[in-house]
């Protein structure tokens, strides 16, 4: 299918597509999850209805891909592997670039989107609200994988230390982003004291390319973002090394985590999972694109292990996974 095509379907899906089947809320353990969904097993995900009446099963899948980066760049990134997964289900699949992690998690909840790549820190709401079910994430050949959050400014700001940020405007991307916000306001609030309106002035630039685009271009004093996405604009030559000095690295943190909507047929939902765990990234767009980031694969994780340190940070900064 061409790529023309497929984004016009994706767009026609996205609003057409009936939510149907949702889940009654019942007497089951839930942990943390929204009271439409059950979790027996205890992996801190929904579980997979039992009744197939409750089951969806859409004639056009329709993924998306976390909207922290240019869109253009990813929709045609992923043609490949959108290619692949129609042959792997026997389905029409579409990808609809969103525009917002918010637009993201309702498009899953409503039962309007099918697949997705939620980024580090939407990922325990998209999980909790949405029904969503991650299974894989991104590696290097040798199975490394996740990113940093680095605290960046522009040489000659006058910022050579996180101290030096008092006083001053700090660039966030949005608040449900890991490293564009939640981990950096632990951080700092739990190993320097410092707190956003009474330390330093915050400012949401929406993604992780604004945030790095306005430190380059001296609009920010200083930003909190994801290094594998500046490493990849780097390497699309969208900024220049020597236009940020990176004042801060955090621990490693687990990359945008890729799965399905809950209540898609089991048999669908394995299939999806084979599309991932069988793709070929040899000479592809999908590999251009994310090798500037060293990675190279899909690799199996699951969500309580992985987002454990996620949701310890999340705790830390007292969020709230209750829906609304």
């Amino acid at each position: 299918m061409k790529d023309s095509i497929r984004n016009l379907l994706g767009a026609t899906a996205l609003a057409l597509i009936s939510v149907g089947g949702v889940a009654q809320a019942q007497d089951c353990p839930r942990g943390t999850l929204d009271e439409r969904f059950c979790d027996v097993d205890g992996d801190l995900v929904a579980d997979i209805p039992t009744d197939p009446a409750q089951w969806i099963d859409p004639d056009t899948l329709i993924f998306a891909y976390t909207p922290v980066e240019d869109p253009a760049v990813y929709r045609d990134a992923w043609v490949e592997f959108m290619d692949h997964l129609e042959a792997v289900t026997g389905k029409e699949a579409v990808i609809f670039p969103v525009q917002s992690n918010a637009a993201q998690i309702e498009a899953m909840r409503s039962g309007r989107l099918h697949i997705s790549g939620f980024n580090t820190g939407s990922n325990p709401l998209a999980v909790n609200c949405a029904g969503f079910r991650p299974f894989t994430i991104m590696a290097s050949d040798d199975g490394h994988f996740g990113y940093e959050m680095e605290i960046i400014t522009y040489p000659g700001s006058g910022i050579e230390t996180v101290e030096d940020i008092k006083g001053k405007q700090l660039a966030f991307s949005s608040p449900t982003s890991n490293s564009g916000f939640k981990a950096p306001s632990a951080i700092l609030k739990g190993d320097y004291g410092m707190e956003a309106d009474r330390d330093f002035e915050p400012v949401f630039s929406g993604k992780h390319d604004n945030t790095v685009l306005g430190v380059a271009n001296k609009d920010y004093a200083a930003g909190a973002v994801a290094n594998s996405v500046m490493q990849r604009m780097i390497a699309r030559d969208v900024i220049k090394p020597d236009q940020v000095v990176s004042i801060y690295k955090s621990q490693t943190f687990p990359t945008t985590g890729f799965g399905t909507v809950y209540n898609l047929p089991p048999e669908l939902q394995e299939k999806i999972k084979e599309a991932f765990f069988t793709f070929n990234w040899e000479g592809t767009a999908l590999q251009a694109e994310f090798s500037k980031s060293n990675e190279a694969k899909f690799i199996e994780m699951n969500y309580k292990d992985f987002w454990d340190v996620i949701r310890k940070i999340d705790a830390a900064n007292g969020v709230s996974y209750a829906c609304e």
